[in-house]
């Protein structure tokens, strides 16, 4: 008899899509409604899986595993998707009439997220890295009056596609070496095999999947024109939420070879100095600031896999709470585009000038987070760089840590131009002032704070992230 309980995350966000299908069945939408549904049924869902953080075993004849890890990173995708419903008021950028299939593809997506970073065995695997890929596919082009902008979603769609047909390639060389689909009995293989190079070209192109999602380089041609092209809560969505579920998986299949593979140790290092030096030099020429945060996203990408690539359970530790720290401070970032930018359109940076005058507290966020992605201290986006930089220089990777330190350094560049334009410039004319509701207040509030508390004082915090990798081979 299986432990229904442990599934108990993924069932309320099944029922939570099931309420939303119907919705969307109706003849006329209420969007007010719809949205204090949405708050209400994602904020139980968060509440639900921090409830079900200590939970452990096996489902689905052990292909589905319930460990700290797992929950781990559940309970980040459901604040990401709490988060980002929160600031879905005015989902301006979106047909009315098309609301509540928003929010069930968000629901859909969290389920298969969380379905994902469980899963044990290799077509569990490709199937919920499907069912979120394409909930995500679609809800890329449903942008209200975004012509324009459709070449992205069809983007979005062939690259994807192109990925996904590459780790399906990647995952059969993994059976057909191992003779084995579950995750536990690769792990007993893999390292005596790691000489052969049919098994090496089938775990690299397994990672391609999941590099996609992470927007890693050379995997990345996609973010730029999806940031730009979707609507504002889309992009957050897809920035924070669907990032912590291909960290995840990443660290679970590097993890397979236990550091046995010198050559992928190396593969992974140029991955991680192309992303952060790419993302980082064309976000400087950046104009629109959706563009310039998903080219900082694909340098992020390098920075974590920094951590990963030690291969050990400091790196992996690292790497847990840069994840965390990057949902937060991407999340305060976007959140900010979305109130200055409330009617939907496409924020460029010159548009921040003279915030400070016009919401105090919303560009005092803005800049913390800035400052926390650039890793300037006391913010928590410091002592995720410091965590993974360290994790290297344990194994003795200095050139990799000068190099991401000079990436650091570069980005603190286009991070400055942005609060400088929100701080310094006069607007050029007379932009609407800033709608900021009470919820946004203490949204501000609370990541304000968390971005400089958890910076502080990280212990508790890291202490659970190297608990959470523990369980890892």
């Amino acid at each position: 008899m299986m432990k229904w309980t442990l599934f108990t995350p993924e069932l309320f966000y099944v029922a939570m899509a099931a309420v939303f299908f119907v919705g969307s069945l109706q003849r006329r939408v209420d969007s007010r409604r719809l949205y204090r549904w949405a708050v209400v049924l994602a904020g139980v869902g968060l509440a639900v899986t921090v409830a079900c953080t200590r939970l452990e075993g096996f489902l689905f004849f052990d292909s589905y595993k319930v460990d700290l890890f797992s929950q781990f990173f559940k309970v980040l995708i459901a604040l990401g998707t709490f988060f980002v419903v929160l600031v879905c008021s005015e989902l301006y950028g979106i047909d009315p009439r098309k609301h509540a299939e928003f929010y069930f593809l968000l629901s859909v997506c969290t389920l298969a997220m969380m379905m994902l970073v469980s899963a044990v065995e290799l077509l569990t695997i490709y199937i919920a890295l499907e069912l979120s890929s394409y909930s995500l596919y679609l809800m890329v082009p449903m942008r209200h009056r975004a012509d324009a902008y459709v070449e992205s979603g069809v983007k979005y769609f062939m690259v994807g596609a192109t990925a996904s047909a590459m780790m399906i390639f990647g995952l059969s060389y993994l059976f057909g070496m191992t003779h084995t689909t579950y995750v536990a009995e690769i792990v007993r293989v893999l390292p005596h095999l790691l000489h052969q190079p049919a098994v090496l070209v089938g775990l690299v192109l397994t990672l391609a999947g999941f590099f996609f999602k992470q927007a890693l380089f050379p995997f990345h041609v996609w973010a730029p024109d999806v940031y730009q092209g979707a609507a504002n809560q889309v992009t957050t969505y897809i920035a924070t939420a669907s990032k912590m579920a291909a960290a995840a998986m990443v660290i679970r299949f590097v993890a397979l070879t236990t550091g046995h593979s010198e050559t992928l140790i190396q593969l992974l290092m140029v991955l991680s100095v192309l992303s952060m030096t790419f993302g980082n030099l064309v976000a400087i020429i950046q104009k629109d600031i959706k563009r310039l945060l998903a080219y900082s996203s694909i340098a992020h990408a390098g920075y974590m896999l920094v951590g990963i690539l030690c291969m050990t359970q400091r790196g992996y530790a690292g790497a847990v709470y840069y994840a965390m720290a990057y949902l937060i401070m991407n999340f305060a970032c976007f959140m900010v585009i979305i109130k200055v930018a409330d009617d939907g359109h496409n924020l460029q940076i010159k548009e921040l000038a003279g915030l400070h005058k016009r919401s105090p507290l919303l560009a005092m966020t803005l800049m913390l987070a800035l400052f926390g992605l650039a890793g300037i201290p006391p913010t928590l986006g410091f002592t995720g760089k410091f965590l993974v930089f360290a994790a290297a220089l344990e194994k003795g990777y200095l050139l990799l840590v000068v190099i991401g330190m000079i990436n650091a350094t570069i980005s603190l560049y286009y991070y400055l131009i942005v609060i400088k334009a929100a701080y310094l410039l006069e607007p050029v004319r007379e932009y609407p002032p800033v709608r900021v509701d009470t919820w946004t207040r203490i949204l501000s509030i609370v990541l304000v704070i968390a971005m400089i508390y958890v910076g502080i004082f990280p212990d508790r915090f890291v202490a659970l992230s190297e608990a959470a990798v523990a369980v890892l081979p």
